[in-house]
Order: structure tokens, then sequence, then C-alpha cells
């Protein structure tokens, strides 16, 4: 049986990592709309061509691209037993018809497990990242401190801030995320699907919490 399962959670949660550890372990594919952009970018795919037209003008791509593209990835071999999205859908509108395509293929969302951490916890997590210059190892004073301050521990590279990791940026993500992911938590909380997690806890903890989710 098909299970699919949409992974929300803000910047700084621990998605990705999450995501790669479930992917894994249920044999699922983790599916991140990022990635489907690359591919179908570096492959020249028809839809790439057209997602291109419009990123090559500074323009958002509109929806039905974008829908298209994850359409195409999920109508894939290794997702007929279902996959983990991250990244899609953004929006209600986007959720809709995810939700009418995979109805039409006798599919649907089981679950959308939300990696939820409060703000001021992911604002410290973010703006404390240091990264070296050589080789792009990252530190934190906090979570991962270096042996000495300002020096990376692997190749002795200065450590620098990201434009990305400082906390105006940082601040100014969240709100991003929070104003934009708001509705799309509403609507699958509408319809029973979303399932809280603490993202406080340590990683193996959200794992275990993720895993009684996601069924493998």
């Amino acid at each position: 049986m098909s299970r699919f399962y949409i992974l929300l959670g803000p910047p700084g949660a621990g998605k990705g990592t999450q995501a790669a550890i479930i992917a894994e372990k249920c044999d699922i594919p983790h599916i991140s709309s990022g990635n489907i952009f690359r591919e179908n970018l570096q492959n020249d795919t028809e839809l790439g061509k057209k997602a291109k037209r419009y990123m090559d003008k500074g323009e958002l791509v509109p929806d039905d691209i974008t829908i298209d593209m994850v359409k195409d990835r999920l109508s894939q071999p290794d997702c007929q037993n279902g996959a983990l999205l991250d990244g899609f859908p953004r929006t209600p509108a986007q959720a809709e018809a995810l939700g009418g395509f995979l109805a039409q293929n006798g599919m649907k969302i089981e679950a959308v497990p939300l990696i939820d951490v409060p703000a001021l916890e992911l604002i410290e997590r973010l703006s404390g990242r240091w990264t070296c210059k050589a080789e792009g190892h990252v530190f934190h004073p906090v979570f991962k401190p270096s042996m000495h301050e300002g020096v990376c521990d692997f190749d002795e590279s200065e450590l620098y801030q990201r434009d990305d990791d400082k906390r105006e940026t940082v601040e100014q993500r969240i709100r991003v995320y929070q104003e934009q992911t708001a509705p799309l938590i509403e609507y699958y909380e509408e319809k029973g699907l979303l399932i809280k997690i603490n993202g406080s806890n340590p990683i193996e903890k959200v794992t275990t919490d993720l895993l009684e989710i996601v069924k493998c």
C-alpha cells in the first residue's frame, strides 16, 4: 500500500536531517521541492525549460509548473510504495492539487507531521552558526563549539558567519515561514492530518516520534 507523508517544519527545525533518516528507515524516497527543480533544470526537461524562463526574469515559477514537476516525480517507479514530501506543498492551492492527483491514482496523504520549535529557539540555533572557509564545516558556540574560537577543528581555516546565518536574516526567514505556512498548517489541521512533534527534543527522540507517525 502506498503511503504518502508531508513533513512540515520551520528553518532550523532539523527537517532535512529527519527526512533523510525516516526515508532510509522506511525505504521510501525523500522528495524535496529543491531537488525536483534542480533535476528538471539540470536534465533540461520541458518543465525545466518552462521554469527557467520565469527564473531568468526573477519571477516566481507558476503553481501549475511546480505541480506538474511534483506529479511527474511521484509517478516514478520508486514512489510506488509512497514518499516523504519536503518543501511541497507550500500553499493550500498546491495542497488541493496534490490531494486531487493522489486521489485520481487511488492514493492519499496519510499524515502531515509538523516539527514544531519555538521561534526564539530557532533564532538561537541558526544565528549562532559559523562556517569554515575551506570545507564548509559548521560550528555553533552552544551546540557544537570549536576547540579554538574562530578556527575550524578539522582544517584550521578561519570561521565566518554567512549572511543567511546572521540574526536579522534568520528572524526574517522565520517570519516569512510563519506567514506563508500558517494557512497550510490550518488546511491540514482541518482535515485531521496534522500531527505536531516537539522539535525541541533531542534528534533521536524526534526520530522516534516521527516513526510512530510514518508507518514503515
